[in-house]
């Protein structure tokens, strides 16, 4: 059973966390969520024990006690669900969203506004003259 643990301290560690759920239970993993770039805690986890008796009860007794000093969240995982497989979906027309906009990886994929290097208005040079073409000169 995967258990959700929200409201955790910043000093919490894997091995408090896992003695507090041991008392219920075999622990099979303990994971405290950390941000990449300064390794500290993002305030929440998951525990996962093999019995779901076990989490089940687990859940009724921790939830709203304190743990290191913060009054802890505990509540059955959900599902873990990919953002991918659930965008990619074929038969899901209306999704919403905005073309090319909405790409998460930054690299504009050259819609109406890139013109690039066509020459579609012309060799106008770096004075911003027409050449031949009879338009004004600058």
């Amino acid at each position: 059973m995967n258990i959700y643990v929200g409201k955790l301290s910043r000093e919490t560690t894997e091995d408090e966390l896992r003695q507090a759920f041991e008392a219920f239970g075999q622990v099979i993993s303990v994971k405290i969520l950390r941000d990449r770039a300064t390794g500290e805690s993002n305030g929440f986890g998951f525990v996962e024990m093999p019995v779901s008796e076990e989490g089940q009860t687990a859940i009724s007794e921790l939830n709203g006690k304190d743990l290191k000093g913060n009054t802890i969240n505990v509540e059955e995982g959900k599902k873990k669900t990919s953002y991918r497989s659930d965008r990619d979906r074929q038969d899901d027309f209306d999704r919403g969203g905005r073309g090319d906009r909405d790409r998460r990886d930054g690299f504009d994929r050259g819609g109406r506004g890139d013109r690039g290097d066509r020459g579609d208005r012309g060799d106008r040079g770096d004075r911003g003259d027409r050449g031949d073409r009879g338009g004004r000169r600058y």
